[in-house]
């Protein structure tokens, strides 16, 4: 994935519109009574205050403390910009601040200090120190920055970090746990050469040590050569502690034999002369910003062995700081951290190297633009892996209570994991609640496509997730192929086959199909084409005849076209009141909108038995199910013919005296919000509607596309509902997860 290109203007615009920065405020609680706003202020605030002042940890439960970060700079080291002073920093600390959030939900606010006077940055940080429950500081030039750190560390009772320094340690430390891993060797060999005697190379150096790796083993070099013992030129307190004794004096030098390069330091600091003189299998971290000190390219034109990570978003292994600070800081705030210790960057470390040996999410891979498996291009997980909000804080929050630095340990780690996840995800609960039930079924999943890599990573997922069994419709040596292709050969001896050619039941299918098409155009020539050459059919053969217990399909064709060869086995038809519902997840709300795969024009009994259907799927997945039959009338005006048969359905279900929720017709906007709602009190819902059944399936389908690409919304479905065996069809743009859910709600019989 190439560096974005964009315009000044852009860049400008960006930050302008449609309200200048990059984030507001909003409240938490209701404000529109004087009852709300009594409570929120005086006279009702006056309880909390007085119970914090009793017990001061009450203001993590009273308060936002427990989840506010204060990013803090007095601009003196902006990005690779310089001196730019406070107020020019504040659109990079705002950046920082909205990181927080998008990555692990911790609500920050920056606050730009305009001194240079370490004492005065020092008192100030301190003095704000009850409004925060940790502190990140940024962008503040060495030596400035360590004096600041260390001092702020011992005043106050809350985790101060400096993530220019330890944030680019942690990451370099999980990739380096990896790289080592893959040419065998171990941190306590290894000859280790750090260029960049500033605050992010001594931070990465001093972990590193604590790591493991041996003083003597090491070696800091900066613009005047090898900090050795002795030298007086050039020195701090800061680096004398990690000179060493060596008769080497260049980087050049330095360079020689050793295992492992660090550079924090500028572009082209490194030759390919250099990189030849390295030891076997050299690990080459030059992340040097914007450009590294060497390129991968230069690197690997003379060592094909090398291991290279960059800063860079461009080439394989990013260092990036973005996969580490949102969730030290998560799991030292969830447990009321009193600082980020040692042991929690470690193990953040740890977790991080561990998360990037596991297969790779599909929706991680399409955000790179390229698949991802574990080795030399990949040794450090990718921004967007949506694991990391639940693999990296338990980690974090444990190594803080096993040390002590805990004010309230977490309990139940496992229930932990679970809030984590629903944290940024408003499927979590939901997809937990089918998760479990589908590990309970242990339904035999017949995967239908697996001729696509993605259905055979997903057959792979499905049964290591210990749902059940996952049979894969194929050849063999093509599933193979392409398993090994994606990174997984081990999987390849865990999948059953299945296809034409090794079934004993070739002949019942075929009998049966025959049976089934012989009147409606087909010959045995057709039927046996059908069973043994289209996967779609042979699959749905294998569903009918109990040899599975659920049936994926779709990700490879269009889902009218898979429809209709399903057909050929099943009666999956509007005929049969077969509907396809679509859950919609965003900000938090679930919505169900129906039909969105069968039923092109239905009418008044047609959207009956629609709404039936989908009340059924909303009970599946533990919702209490509310229809609104939704047009662009409410109520029977404006008049119109084509919104006469909503007006209609709701009559029909009278009529069948349904146990759930209905209503309509009604515009969108009077089904989902409650104060619409009020403007027609005889109206039967009894809160906003989580059903629409819409009139015709194009308005379905362009009501849940504007929603998943303007509004970001999670698309789950269509689930096929009104089949008496359990079917789903995916989307042909599903990534493997996508397709492990809807395997999921196949093994639960969801619809």
């Amino acid at each position: 994935m190439a560096n974005p290109k964009f315009t000044p203007e852009e860049a400008l615009a960006f930050h302008l519109e449609p309200t200048p920065g990059k984030f507001e405020i909003t409240a938490t609680v209701p404000m529109t009574t004087q009852r709300d706003l009594s409570l929120a202020y005086s006279p009702g605030v006056a309880i909390p205050c007085l119970a914090i002042q009793e017990n001061p940890e009450a203001a993590y439960d009273y308060t936002n403390k427990g989840n506010l970060v204060a990013v803090i700079s007095n601009g003196t080291a902006v990005l690779g910009l310089g001196n730019l002073g406070a107020l020019a920093s504040k659109p990079v600390m705002e950046g920082k601040a909205v990181l927080f959030k998008r990555f692990a939900d911790v609500n920050s606010i920056d606050i730009e200090l305009d001194t240079e006077d370490a004492d005065a940055f020092c008192n100030a940080v301190r003095l704000m120190g009850p409004t925060f429950g940790g502190i990140n500081l940024e962008d503040i030039k060495a030596p400035e920055c360590f004096i600041i750190e260390q001092r702020l560390k011992e005043e106050m009772d809350i985790p101060v970090f400096h993530d220019d320094q330890h944030g680019t340690a942690v990451i370099c430390a999980a990739g380096l746990i990896n790289a080592l891993h893959l040419s065998g060797k171990k941190i306590e060999d290894v000859r280790i050469v750090l260029n960049g005697a500033g605050a992010a190379g001594i931070a990465c150096l001093e972990l590193l040590k604590t790591m493991g790796a041996r003083h003597e083993n090491t070696m800091m070099c900066d613009t005047k050569g090898v900090i050795y013992q002795g030298r007086t030129e050039g020195m701090n307190q800061w680096k004398s502690a990690h000179a060493v004794v060596t008769d080497r004096r260049t980087l050049a030098d330095a360079m020689e034999g050793a295992d492992v390069f660090l550079g924090v330091s500028a572009k082209g600091a490194v030759t390919q002369d250099m990189v030849i003189s390295m030891a076997p299998n050299p690990v080459i971290f030059a992340m040097a910003n914007p450009d590294p000190e060497i390129t991968p390219e230069e690197a690997h034109a003379v060592r094909a062995d090398a291991i290279i990570a960059t800063g860079r978003s461009d080439y394989p292994n990013q260092v990036n700081n973005v996969l580490g600070f949102p969730y030290l800081f998560r799991g030292a705030l969830d447990v009321h951290a009193r600082a980020i210790n040692d042991e929690m960057k470690i193990a953040c470390a740890e977790a991080l190297a561990s998360l990037a040996r596991q297969d790779v999410p599909d929706e991680v891979g399409m955000a790179y633009g390229r698949e991802l498996c574990f080795g030399r291009d990949y040794i450090i997980p990718a921004p967007f892996d949506p694991r990391l909000i639940y693999t990296i804080p338990p980690a974090v929050a444990k190594a803080c209570m096993d040390t002590g630095a805990a004010r309230r340990p977490i309990v139940d780690m496992e229930a932990y994991e679970v809030s984590l996840k629903s944290r940024m995800d408003p499927t979590a609960s939901i997809m937990r609640s089918i998760n479990a039930r589908a590990r309970n079924a242990q339904a035999t999943m017949i995967f239908a496509e697996g001729d696509d890599p993605r259905v055979l990573r997903a057959a792979v997922q499905y049964q290591r997730a210990g749902m059940g069994k996952a049979l894969v419709v194929g050849r063999e040596p093509d599933v193979k192929a392409k398993l090994e292709a994606a990174g997984m050969a081990d999987a390849v001896a865990e999948l059953e086959v299945v296809n034409a050619a090794n079934t004993p039941h070739l002949e019942e299918y075929r009998s049966f199909l025959y049976n089934r098409l012989q009147r409606k155009g087909f010959d045995r020539h057709d039927i046996n084409r059908l069973a043994t050459r289209d996967r779609h059919v042979f699959a749905s053969l294998m569903l009918a005849h109990g040899h599975g217990d659920g049936l994926i399909t779709g990700a490879t064709r269009k889902s009218a076209y898979v429809l209709e060869l399903i057909n050929h086995v099943f009666d999956a038809d509007a005929e049969h009141g077969v509907a396809g519902v679509t859950a919609l997840m965003h900000k938090g709300r679930i919505v169900l909108v129906a039909d969105t795969l069968v039923q092109e024009w239905p009418d008044e009994n047609d959207l009956a038995d629609i709404a039936e259907r989908a009340a059924g799927v909303a009970r599946h997945l533990g919702m209490e199910p509310r229809v609104a039959f939704v047009s662009f009338s409410t109520f029977g005006y404006p008049q119109s013919e084509r919104a006469e048969k909503m007006h209609r359905a709701p009559t029909v279900l009278e009529k069948r005296g349904v146990d759930f929720e209905f209503e309509g017709d009604m515009t969108v906007d009077v089904a989902l919000n409650p104060a619409a709602q009020e403007a027609y009190p005889f109206q039967r819902l009894t809160g906003p509607a989580n059903i629409l059944v819409v009139p015709a399936r194009h308005s379905a389908s362009i009501s849940v596309k504007l929603m998943q690409e303007m509004a970001g919304a999670t698309v789950i479905g269509p689930i096929l509902s009104g089949l008496d065996k359990s079917v789903q069809i995916c989307s042909s743009t599903s990534t493997a997860t996508d397709i492990v859910n809807m395997a999921v709600l196949a093994a639960c019989k969801v619809g």
